[in-house]
This record gives C-alpha cells, sequence and structure tokens, in this order.
C-alpha cells in the first residue's frame, strides 16, 4: 500500500508505504468488518487500508494542524458505479485482496469521522494522473497502458477517465491478439496480457533460458545484451503489443498513448521496436507519439488525490472534466 499526504500544488507533503496485511485460511464464510468476505486476508487487508488512512489523518492534524479536506483511494478490481471518485464507493470484487461488496467508502468515512471519501480504480487514477501531471499534460485525449503482473488501460479524453458503462472500460488487457494463444484468467485464450505483460514476458525467458527464477528484468538485460533466446521472447512480446496497441489506436484515436508499468522499465529497449512495430501496422490511422509514464508508482496516490480534489470541488464524482488546474487541495490524499 502507498499513501500520501498531497498539497495545493498537487506534491506530496507525506508519503509512506506498507504491505498489504494478510495472506490467511478462509473462516467459514464468515463475513468481516462491514460484511466484507469471510477470509483472514481480505479482512486483514481492510483493517489495514482503514487503520493506514485513519493514520495519515492524525499525522495531518499533527504536522500540518488540520486534517485531509478529502481522501482519495484506488484499489484494483471491479467497483460500483462508474468506479471513479464513486461517493458509495463499494468495491464489488478485488481477487488481490479476497474482496466481494466491501463498501469501502462508507467505511472510510466512518473510520474517517466525515472526511468526504473518493474511491476509484488503480489503474484509472493512476492514468489520470499521467494525462493530467505526467507525460500526457496537454493532450486532449490519451491511452494509458500499464504493463505488470497483468496489462491494464486508461483511457483519456477531455481531463476525465473514461470508466465505462458498467466501471470496465480500458481493459486492453483482454484484446484477443492470438485466437490459439495461452489461456487467460478470463476465459478467454490469447490475450494480450497472456503474451506481453511483465509476468508474460518473465515466464516466457525463464523457460527459455532455463532459469526458473528469471524475470522480464532478466530478460530485458539479455535483449541488451543480443541474446537470441532473449530477443525471440522479447519480439514475440513487442508483437503481440502492437497488435493490442494498434486495436486501441483505432478505435480511440488518441493524440498520445503512454507505456507504463514494470515492463516500461525496459525504457528504449521496449519503446523503440514498439514505435517500429506500430509504424509496420498503421495504415489509415493517425500515428500517436508512444511515450513513457513519467511519475512511477507516484501516479496511483496523485490519482487518488485528484479523485479527492473533484470529491469535495464538485461534490460529485469524475463524471464530468477535472476542474482547472492540476493541484489538489491541502490535505487531500
Amino acid at each position: 500500500m502507498k499513501a500520501a499526504l498531497i498539497g495545493p500544488d498537487g506534491r506530496p507533503l507525506h508519503e509512506a508505504r506498507r504491505p498489504t496485511g494478510g495472506s490467511g485460511a478462509p473462516t467459514d464464510g464468515a463475513p468481516g468488518p462491514g460484511g466484507a468476505p469471510g477470509t483472514e486476508r481480505a479482512d486483514a487487508a481492510l483493517a489495514g487500508v482503514l487503520d493506514f488512512a485513519a493514520e495519515l489523518v492524525s499525522i495531518g492534524l499533527d504536522r500540518f494542524g488540520a486534517p485531509p479536506v478529502a481522501a482519495g483511494v484506488v484499489v484494483p478490481g471491479i467497483l460500483s458505479g462508474d468506479g471513479d471518485g464513486d461517493a458509495g464507493g463499494t468495491v464489488r470484487y478485488a481477487a488481490n485482496l479476497g474482496w466481494r461488496d466491501v463498501p469501502l467508502g462508507r467505511l472510510l468515512g466512518e473510520r474517517l469521522a466525515g472526511v468526504p471519501v473518493a474511491v476509484g480504480h488503480d489503474v484509472r487514477a493512476g492514468g489520470l494522473a499521467e494525462g493530467l501531471l505526467g507525460a500526457g499534460r496537454g493532450a486532449s485525449r490519451f491511452l494509458f497502458v500499464a504493463l505488470g503482473t497483468g496489462i491494464a488501460g486508461a483511457i483519456g479524453i477531455d481531463g476525465r477517465v473514461e470508466a465505462g458503462a458498467h466501471s470496465g472500460a480500458g481493459e486492453i488487457g483482454h484484446i484477443v491478439v492470438r485466437p490459439d494463444g495461452p489461456d487467460c484468467g478470463c476465459g478467454q485464450r490469447g490475450c494480450l496480457e497472456t503474451l506481453a505483460s511483465a509476468s508474460a514476458v518473465g515466464r516466457a525467458w525463464a523457460a527459455a533460458c532455463g532459469d526458473p527464477a528469471a524475470d522480464a528484468a532478466d530478460a530485458a538485460r539479455a535483449v541488451a545484451a543480443g541474446d537470441p533466446r532473449a530477443l525471440r521472447v522479447w519480439d514475440g512480446a513487442v508483437a503481440a503489443l502492437a497488435d493490442g496497441l494498434l486495436t486501441g489506436i483505432t478505435l480511440l484515436d488518441p493524440e498520445v498513448v503512454i507505456v507504463g508499468g514494470g515492463l516500461a522499465r525496459a525504457g528504449d529497449t521496449l519503446l523503440d521496436p514498439l514505435r517500429a512495430a506500430l509504424r509496420e501496422r498503421i495504415t489509415f490511422q493517425h500515428p500517436p507519439a508512444l511515450v513513457p509514464a513519467e511519475l512511477g508508482d507516484a501516479a496511483g496516490c496523485l490519482g487518488a488525490g485528484l479523485l479527492a480534489r473533484a470529491r469535495v470541488t464538485t461534490d460529485r464524482p469524475v463524471h464530468g472534466p477535472t476542474p482547472p488546474g492540476t493541484g489538489v487541495p491541502a490535505g487531500s490524499g
């Protein structure tokens, strides 16, 4: 878990990290805090989030003489409503946390003594921050793609991120690019994230080099060193990624495609061949700028701050354009 208190200029005043709580056995389906699902892991994760948020409020009071004016919290998973600044803030399903139907916004509001709370999706919030404060600033249309354990995306339109009718927009990792490819956890075969995520590249390189501990960073180093086995693995991932991005570019016509996540740390080792692969595929589409993300792992916290800002300045979720300016109110985060 990463957290920050964010000042009026959009910069963190205080930052903190701690492990996400818990990895336990089922507790026979008994409901946890606030009706959370009955596993020790899920309950510990929820308690950890609530405790962490309360700690930040205390730090705000002690160091800056005032509590945060709002709290923004972003999580992986499927959320209620639009899932981007939703005041209700119910997490319908978050596999990595073991959550089902957790009323996170309500529980946080109660724990934080009435501080307004916005709950959003982690990748879309990170994309919002990259679009407004980072690599996409100045662009009215952008596509943010995070290449990590899986692949997720955020669609930026006129200062907001599109959540979709059912909080599912931007799931570019589940575009099928190889119909006869590997099975995906979503139930399809050949999804982009089974071929071009950091974890997929790591698995492919581990198999190719015979080292089960090898990962995507090792693959990138081997590519830079000219290892032909690594080049084959890398070329396959780049080709799949280019095919997936071309679909996104054709549908969305973005000005900028922002590439983030763990695999993007390879820098030009990834981006140069990816740009070349896209040039080969583009026909009538207007080629967007393809750029690396700038904010790193601060993007999620900054995006949460933007959602909090919108919560207090508009008293509603981020359905329309983000209010003018790029900062967030003092103490938001």
